[in-house]
C-alpha cells in the first residue's frame, strides 16, 4: 500500500471519527497532523511512539530547590539527594512487598524522619511543613520549557506519569509554568503501585487507549526506564548531573534507551530525527 493511499484512508477514517467536530473547531492543520502521525505508526507494521510520558519529579523539576532544608537539618545540601533515593527504595518496597498503599507526599515525610532518626537530628513538624512547601514550589529545571517545545511543536503528544499525587502534581506543574504543555496528567495513585511496576505504565497506556509501543517514557532514572522498557514502552533518559551517565547503561539483556542527552533539548533533537 502506497503513502499516499495510507493518509488517504486514515484521513477519511479520522474525519469520520470526529464527525462535526472537524467542522466545528479542529483545523487542518491538526487533522494533517493527526493523520501523519497515525501513518506513520502503521508503516512496516511497526508502531512508531508518538506519546511522550515524563516523570515529574527530578526529570523535569529540580529537587534542589529542597537542599536548603536539608542543610539545614543535616549540615549538607547533599543530603536531598540521600533522601530521594530513600524515597524512592521504600516507595519501591512497599509495592514489591503488597503491603497498604502509602501517597508519595506522606511517604516522604516519613523518610525525612527516618533521616533524621539515622543521623540523630529531631525533625520538627516546622521542617515536615517546609519540605511540603519546597515540593510544591519546586521550578523546572532552566531547558525544560524549550525542550517540551520542541517536541510538542514536532507533533508528540505530551503526558506525565508520577509518583506524586494527582492534586499535588497540578499544583507543582502550574507553579512551575508548564502545565500546558500536556494534554494529560497521569499519576500512580490510580493503580496503587509505584514505579517501577508494569502497572502504572499499562494504565497510562489504557487511558489513552494505545499499546505501551506507542509511548516513549522520558526520565532522569534509568529504573523508571527500565520498568517502561519491561512493560512495552520505549525509554529516553535525561542524564543530569547525578544521575547515571551514558556508560552506565550497559545492562545485561536489556536494550539501550532510544535517546540520552545531557538534557531535555538534547533528547528531543533525537527524538524528532528519529520518529518524526
Amino acid at each position: 500500500m502506497t503513502d499516499d493511499l495510507l493518509l488517504s484512508m486514515s484521513r477519511r477514517r479520522l474525519l469520520a471519527g470526529l464527525g462535526t467536530a472537524a467542522a466545528g473547531g479542529v483545523t487542518a492543520s491538526a487533522v494533517g497532523k493527526a493523520v501523519r502521525a497515525r501513518a506513520q505508526e502503521s508503516k512496516g507494521g511497526a508502531v512508531v511512539p508518538s506519546i511522550l510520558a515524563f516523570d515529574v519529579n527530578e526529570s523535569l523539576l529540580d529537587i534542589q530547590h529542597l537542599a536548603p532544608l536539608f542543610e539545614r537539618l543535616f549540615g549538607d545540601g547533599k543530603f536531598v539527594n540521600e533522601w530521594y533515593a530513600q524515597l524512592v527504595l521504600y516507595s519501591e518496597a512497599i509495592t514489591l512487598a503488597g503491603g497498604p498503599y502509602t501517597p508519595f507526599f506522606n511517604l516522604s515525610q516519613a523518610v525525612l524522619k527516618l533521616m533524621g532518626s539515622i543521623h540523630s537530628v529531631s525533625i520538627q513538624q516546622a521542617d515536615i511543613d517546609e519540605l511540603g512547601m519546597r515540593s510544591a514550589t519546586m521550578p523546572a529545571h532552566p531547558d525544560v520549557p524549550v525542550g517540551l517545545k520542541q517536541l510538542k511543536d514536532a507533533g508528540f503528544r505530551l503526558v506525565t506519569l508520577t509518583n506524586s499525587p494527582p492534586d499535588a502534581q497540578i499544583s507543582q506543574l502550574r507553579h512551575a509554568g508548564i502545565d500546558g504543555f500536556f494534554e494529560r496528567l497521569f499519576s500512580v495513585d490510580r493503580v496503587r503501585r509505584y514505579k517501577p511496576a508494569p502497572q502504572v505504565y499499562h494504565m497510562a497506556a489504557e487511558e489513552l487507549n494505545v499499546q505501551t509501543a506507542a509511548i516513549c517514557l522520558i526520565s532522569v532514572h534509568v529504573w523508571d526506564n527500565l520498568g517502561a522498557q519491561n512493560a512495552g514502552c520505549s525509554s529516553a533518559l535525561v542524564a543530569r548531573p547525578g544521575n547515571a551517565p551514558p556508560p552506565a547503561l550497559a545492562l545485561p539483556g536489556w536494550p539501550a534507551p532510544a535517546a540520552v542527552g545531557p538534557d531535555l533539548p538534547g533528547v528531543a533533537t533525537q527524538l524528532i530525527k528519529l520518529w518524526r
